[in-house]
């Protein structure tokens, strides 16, 4: 037992070291030739189609991919299974049609972020200044939700690979993520997702040759319907909805995770000028497939252990019993990597929120890009030691659950300012209004109505679309639309 604990010790120092010195080499190649805030917070324009690729699936297979989707699968079945999957061609519809106008258009603007897209697309001025700053704080306390789940996923998987207190093994994770995100800001994170999806596919490939040499997928199927029928034969989406087709609701709701969430959305802006995304998708494309079958190991748990006290544990569990503690350590290395690459994402759109919109928001003048660029690290460092308090503080709570509440409200709440004003811009009234609703309405009934957990943000959307263009139409006369870029 102790030499295996060594070995993952010396695992994950080595994997420390490769993740800093990235974190170093993209400090010395942008954020150091960068004239402005773009090279923290955009990567200076600078993605290709593989990078570009690798941090979008890499983000959006995470923590909840790897921890809390398997959690989610040994809970209710195989319509997780399913669920996951559509996250595949909803990353692939959104980059293919999606990507390049965003990308255009926030260049044309000079934004560098997601709130200030949505300030300059639909105001000038001080509404502008109100749009930009009411969109960072929303994105502020909804990611600082999601982030919280994320770190404590990573202290869970820590604790039980090193043998040290869950506290502890989140608070070693979260200061390697500030430490590298601190060096190099997008790029950074982009070239460090890029490792940790590597690392990452190969874990799943690991995990499906393992499973499926014990169990053949016919008999899976088999054993699970003799534990429960509702484990592959439903009749509810649960916990995506009450219908038993509602999990099929995860497909428009994955592509507007991918195409509007500002963690997602930012690495958009972040492409060279004449990227060809149709060649992006062609990595997008097989990278989520393969990433899409890890919430069989639910299945797989809810047949060889059927009494876990907790479904987040079934990844953990699957891993100390049925792998081998060499691969078993590679892959909880992998997991990590996948927690991780999500983590930072969230951690510098939060910090670039408060650092970038909220500071552009409430103080106007111009600021030199020395003093903008230590601000932003700054609240990397700062915001990441708050993530770390929520999670020590907070009740229990369901993994996948608080990734949704935050995601999804977050979603709701963009989505007419940022996807429906690529159709048809309104004015910053109406994007004030979408976003107060969509607020409203997710969170309501995700935390107050057994709803489900993509009807109530998709009926958010719903509601911030309809305000958005009703709000618009209507104060159309008092607050007239800003000129096209």
């Amino acid at each position: 037992m102790g030499d295996i604990l060594w070995t993952n010790w010396a695992i994950l120092l080595a994997s420390f070291a490769g993740l800093i010195w990235l974190g170093w080499r993209s400090s010395k190649t942008v954020v150091g030739e960068s004239e402005d805030e773009s090279g923290f917070l955009i990567a200076g324009r600078s993605l290709g189609p593989f990078v570009g690729a690798s941090t979008i699936v890499a983000t959006g297979f995470s923590g909840w991919g790897f921890m809390g989707s398997p959690g989610v699968a040994y809970e209710f079945g195989a319509t997780e299974l399913l669920g996951n999957f559509m996250f595949a061609p909803a990353m692939v519809i959104a980059v293919l049609f999606f990507a390049r106008y965003l990308a255009g258009r926030a260049e044309a603007m000079g934004s560098c972020t997601i709130p200030e897209y949505a300030a300059r697309l639909h105001a000038e001025g001080g509404m502008a200044r109100v749009v930009q700053g009411v969109a960072a704080i929303i994105t502020i306390v909804l990611l600082l939700v999601f982030l919280t789940s994320q770190i404590k996923a990573v202290g869970i998987l820590a604790a039980g690979w090193l043998d040290f207190p869950q506290d502890y093994g989140a608070a070693l994770m979260i200061s390697i993520i500030i430490l590298y995100t601190v060096l190099g800001g997008l790029t950074a994170v982009a070239w460090t997702d890029t490792l940790m999806l590597m690392g990452m596919l190969l874990a799943a490939v690991i995990i499906s040759v393992q499973i499926f040499a014990d169990i053949p997928p016919a008999e899976l199927v088999e054993r699970l319907r003799e534990i429960s029928p509702a484990l592959v034969d439903p009749d509810t989406s649960r916990p995506y909805g009450e219908m038993k087709g509602a999990v099929f609701l995860v497909l428009p709701y994955a592509f507007l995770f991918s195409a509007v969430l500002p963690f997602m959305a930012v690495r958009f802006l972040a492409f060279k000028p004449g990227t060809k995304f149709t060649r992006t998708t062609m990595y997008v494309a097989p990278f989520a497939c393969i990433l899409s079958i890890i919430p069989v190991v639910g299945l797989y748990m809810r047949v060889k252990v059927p009494g876990l006290e907790q479904a987040d544990l079934a990844m953990p569990a699957y891993l100390n019993t049925f792998l081998h503690p060499v691969f078993g350590g590679f892959i909880t290395l992998c997991i990590l990597f996948a927690m991780q690459s999500t983590a930072n994402s969230l951690l510098h759109t939060v910090a670039s929120a408060a650092s970038h919109d909220l500071r552009r928001a409430l103080f106007p003048g111009r600021t030199d890009a020395r003093t903008a660029l230590n601000i932003n690290r700054a609240a990397v460092v700062v915001f990441g030691l708050v993530g770390l308090m929520m999670m020590l503080f907070a009740p229990p709570f369901f993994l996948s659950f608080l990734g949704i509440l935050g995601t999804g409200t977050l979603l709701a709440t963009l989505v007419g300012p940022i996807f429906v004003s690529s159709i048809w811009r309104g004015n910053a009234w109406g994007a004030l209004a979408a976003m107060f609703g969509g607020f409203c309405t997710s969170g309501g009934m995700l935390l107050f109505t057994d709803s489900g957990w993509v009807v109530g943000p998709l009926t958010g959307c719903l509601v911030s679309t309809v305000l958005y263009v009703a709000v618009s139409v209507a104060t159309a006369r008092i607050a007239p639309r800003v000129t096209a870029v």
